[in-house]
């Protein structure tokens, strides 16, 4: 029996059809998260330790990925750096989503003057451009890692906040949601019960492409050197502190951007292969 076909009848038996394409991007995505919780208990070398004599050394036995600049074990560095590439970025979506969210359904259910005022200044908000907003505000309060968290953060909620909107503004006009009115339900049962459920599945989308977004976003502000700072370091900043080792094609150069790459590229095949419910298996 294949690994498809195993695969395949798991999803029937669980009433989901399971692409492979998806389950392979899910597993690339769960192992930077395992490798996430546990780096500092798998790496090889200490991340600051000095490990080659020669800067920008070649793939080796004990060097998988080479070294770095100043000689250090860069296949440990990037075994770090996931921490605060997928940690930051995940706090930064996850404070996003929600904020923006819960306004968006609030505002659709509520309308009047609070849809109104509050569309129109997160409408501005969002006119501004998100690596210029980034840029100023980092430099202006600083890049600590709550700093990053919190400017990413505003820089998201608007985008959610529309997105989320929209939805719930044609969700509003249903039926059943004229029923739950009448029956005297208040705006949080609405939210919650009502709303909520029927857009989950499109905003939970959103939210995988955001932190797409975010991951970029965090990675070349650390190329610009505002992101996270020494003796700390995310996989842009791996990238910013080896770019002289590009024209030589050095490992330390190459192998954060295909880290970065295989992330984001396997959250965009995972959103775009999500598991399906099999609604009519006769008519396949």
């Amino acid at each position: 029996m294949t690994d498809s076909t195993s695969t395949e009848r798991l999803g029937m038996r669980l009433g989901y059809r399971f692409n492979l394409v998806g389950m392979s991007a899910l597993g690339i995505i769960l192992l930077w998260t395992g490798i996430a919780l546990f780096a500092p208990r798998i790496i090889p070398h200490s991340v600051g330790e000095i490990v080659d004599t020669d800067y920008f050394g070649p793939m080796s036995r004990d060097l998988w990925f080479g070294s770095d600049y100043l000689g250090r074990d860069i296949f440990s560095r990037i075994l770090m750096g996931v921490r605060y590439t997928l940690g930051i970025s995940l706090a930064a979506v996850t404070i996003a989503c929600f904020s923006g969210v819960a306004l968006g359904m609030t505002a659709a259910v509520a309308g009047g003057w609070y849809d109104s005022m509050l569309s129109r200044f997160l409408d501005a908000l969002n006119s501004i451009p998100s690596k210029l907003f980034g840029l100023v505000v980092v430099a202006a309060v600083g890049s600590s890692i709550p700093a990053l968290i919190g400017t990413l953060s505003v820089i998201y909620t608007p985008g959610a906040y529309r997105f989320a909107r929209a939805l719930a503004v044609n969700v509003n006009t249903m039926d059943f949601i004229v029923v739950a009115r009448i029956r005297g339900e208040r705006l949080p049962y609405l939210i919650a019960s009502e709303i909520l459920p029927n857009i989950l599945g499109p905003v939970l989308a959103d939210l995988g492409l955001r932190f797409v977004f975010i991951v970029l976003l965090l990675s070349g502000l650390s190329f610009l050197g505002l992101g996270v700072q020494p003796p700390y370091a995310d996989w842009g900043a791996l990238v910013r502190e080896n770019i002289a080792g590009l024209p030589f094609g050095a490992p330390a150069v190459i192998f954060p951007s295909l880290a970065i790459a295989s992330l984001t590229i396997s959250v965009n095949l995972l959103i775009d292969n999500l598991p399906r419910r099999i609604r009519d298996r006769g008519a396949e």
